[in-house]
């Protein structure tokens, strides 16, 4: 990896162009990204590590710098729990080791404020497996060691990741020399009372759906986590890597749960989780309510659905529910605020479906909580550039003349970004509309 403040580009997925219908083989894979499951929810909102007030820091080599992972973290973070006033910060370096983490500690992470340092290293540490010898992997874990204890001496909440998956055989990468090393990295983090995720086994469970959907792809349309090299990771790898690490931090599948149901004597609101439901009014013909969630789905923008054929990103981290029971035969479409999700049977509104990333039309965002996350990605990209921007000052230009006045005017920048992305993800209530679907509908998102 270059010693640079920041990663390549490379890798970085392309979209097809908009316009058109979207091709039936897209649209069937956009459904079946998005079905609900009946998995337990595991994880309540109260077992998220991240905590109102922290500060949050990700320390690694260009894996990390890339900030792609982190910012998912962080819009996760900021839909889910939009009342938790969470600080994000990349300290990611092109090249870095566990090693050179331990020297920029201080600077990079203790001086910003840390609460929280989630830590991920390991490939440098060996030389891409040039250096898998006794020597460097000593010089990792005690690393690891020196990282943990002066964070924890500074009451920082340390998480230590194993690093991320390679294109190298998952078989052979489970009993390989990276997993090993970092796996006795792992153990030194708990055993000094700190946590740790292992990224690398949680990214090969995804890698492992990737490889038995290529033999049956054509070679043209067959998927990766990574970029040529096999070791920094594309969008999707970059996915898989942020989706380990929120299950190492105790994120919850349930955003929120809703039942109606519908009798000779009206309607009623049978259970809400998550969630208070109001102004529940109609019948079959049309029926009505108000939904106001604590916090909402996590989104990926155009085509961001495609990635959940391999991530298990709606059955465990993003289960936005309904069911509706009591509806006479047939298909129904349900609006909320206006904009259309799609449409189901009777029998699948009474199992009930996960309308986190449903939508009427595979071209646009679908519920108003879609068009929020798609929104916050760009807000979140911007505040990251900016940071980018900061490191690169204070790397090539420390003695730049007007760097304190720079600083002051980056700082303040930055927490206005912040309040602005706060204040698209504010819960608010949405109003959904359940009507019997016209003859002629399509079911495009269940």
């Amino acid at each position: 990896m270059p010693d640079t403040p920041l990663a390549s580009d490379r890798g970085r997925a392309t979209h097809t162009p908009r316009g058109g219908r979207l091709p039936r083989g897209v649209l069937l894979m956009l459904a079946g990204a998005i079905l609900s499951s009946a998995c337990p929810c595991g994880a309540s909102a109260g077992d998220f590590a991240l905590r109102d007030g922290d500060t949050v820091v990700f320390l690694g080599d260009s894996i990390t710098a890339a900030r792609t992972y982190g910012r998912i973290v962080e819009n996760y973070t900021l839909l889910r729990f939009p009342d938790r006033k969470v600080h994000f910060l990349n300290a990611g370096w092109g090249g870095d080791t566990a090693e050179g983490g331990l020297r920029r500690l201080d600077r990079d992470v203790l001086d910003r404020g840390a609460t929280v340092l989630i830590v991920a290293y390991g490939v440098n540490d060996i030389g891409w497996g040039t250096h898998a010898d006794e020597v460097h992997r000593r010089i990792y874990l005690d690393s690891i060691r020196g990282i943990v204890e002066r964070a924890k001496a500074r009451k920082v909440r340390v998480y230590i990741c194993s690093a991320a998956a390679t294109a190298e055989s998952p078989d052979a990468a489970e009993r390989g020399f990276l997993q090993t090393m970092c796996d006795d990295g792992m153990a030194i983090a708990r055993e000094l009372g700190e946590h740790a995720i292992d990224i690398q086994r949680g990214m090969r469970a995804i890698q492992r759906a990737v490889l038995k959907a290529n033999e049956r792809a054509k070679p043209e349309d067959r998927q990766s986590l990574h970029v040529a090299d096999g070791v920094h990771l594309n969008d999707l790898g970059q996915l898989a890597m942020a989706f380990s690490i929120l299950k190492g931090l105790d994120a919850p599948a349930e955003v929120s749960s809703v039942a109606i149901d519908v009798s000779a004597d009206g309607p009623r609101a049978a259970e809400a989780r998550g969630c208070k439901v109001n102004r529940v009014t109609g019948g079959p013909d049309r029926l009505e309510f108000d939904r106001l969630d604590d916090g909402l789905p996590l989104n990926f923008g155009l085509f961001g659905a495609l990635n959940f054929r391999y991530v298990p990103i709606p059955e465990e981290l993003n289960r936005y529910l309904l069911r509706v029971r009591g509806l006479p035969t047939g298909r129904y479409a349900i609006e909320a605020d206006g904009r259309g999700l799609g449409t189901w049977t009777d029998a699948e509104l009474a199992r009930s479906v996960n309308l986190a990333s449903a939508t009427a039309d595979g071209w646009q965002p679908g519920g108003p909580w879609d068009a929020q996350a798609w929104i916050l990605q760009d807000m979140t990209q911007g505040r990251d550039k900016m940071a980018s921007g900061r490191l690169f000052l204070d790397h090539y230009l420390p003695a730049h003349p007007d760097g304190v006045r720079l600083h002051a005017l980056d700082s303040e920048i930055n927490a206005r970004i912040e309040d602005l992305q706060r204040a698209l993800v504010k819960p608010r209530p949405f109003h959904f509309v359940i009507h019997p679907a016209p003859a002629e509908a399509t079911k495009v998102s269940p």
